[in-house]
């Protein structure tokens, strides 16, 4: 083999190289993971999710400390996550926080939702009919724009009392494939609740107050009330 052969394999052995190591640190970059030591924006939204919820009573100061990682932790116990402590993809869906956004919209932002509203529909909705389930999620969606709860999906979805299934385990169980379906519609726009911001079921429903409701649709064993 020629020496100006051999210099140009080497070349493009080396370019090779550069190559994988500029795909490797890509992709390592895109991979959030916030963990003890990590600050900035993000870590402060991880600590105000926590602190609304009851998880977290230290500062919102961005700062990724012993306390804000134990927060973590009992979240992640309470949620069926690994517990860890640290903030990877998993952890930021389930608090619905963009993965790969700087905690902002977008489309991490939209998967995060997505995913807490699926498994949210699966365990409310679990048997119901397709459109019974599209409808519990448009009440989440519903709910939001209302000024009487909190405006984002996280929020309505982890405020206390608000879904029987974060209590009895059912948020914790694997999510039907028809959720997915449900919430991206839901999502999209289709309400077949017509609006509803309340529903129950009247075979297992104890609460005077809930049946008060005024009946907007019934679909399955839900009846949609305003």
């Amino acid at each position: 083999m020629s020496a100006e052969r051999k210099r140009l394999m080497l070349a493009l052995a080396v370019l090779f190289a550069i190559n994988i190591f500029i795909i490797a640190l890509a992709q390592s970059a895109s991979a959030d993971l916030y963990k003890k030591g990590s600050s900035g924006e993000t870590v402060s939204q991880i600590q105000t999710r926590l602190k609304n919820w009851g998880y977290y009573d230290g500062a919102v100061d961005g700062v990724y400390g012993s306390r804000t990682e134990a927060a973590v932790r009992f979240f992640q116990q309470k949620n069926g996550l690994s517990q860890d402590g640290q903030a990877g993809d998993q952890t930021l869906a389930a608090l619905g926080i963009s993965s790969g956004a700087g905690g902002g919209g977008g489309s991490g932002s939209q998967s995060g939702d997505l995913y807490l509203l699926a498994r949210l529909i699966s365990a409310e909705a679990r048997g119901e009919p397709y459109v019974g389930q599209v409808a519990v999620g448009a009440v989440v969606l519903n709910r939001v724009e209302h000024p009487s709860f909190p405006n984002s999906i996280s929020g309505v979805i982890y405020q206390p009392g608000a879904f029987s299934c974060l209590d009895d385990g059912q948020f914790n169980e694997p999510v039907a494939e028809s959720a997915y379906r449900a919430a991206q519609e839901a999502l999209n726009g289709y309400d077949p609740s017509y609006g509803a911001i309340y529903y129950f079921n009247p075979a297992t429903a104890t609460s005077r107050w809930i049946w008060s409701r005024p009946l907007i649709v019934q679909i399955g064993s839900h009846r949609f009330c305003a």
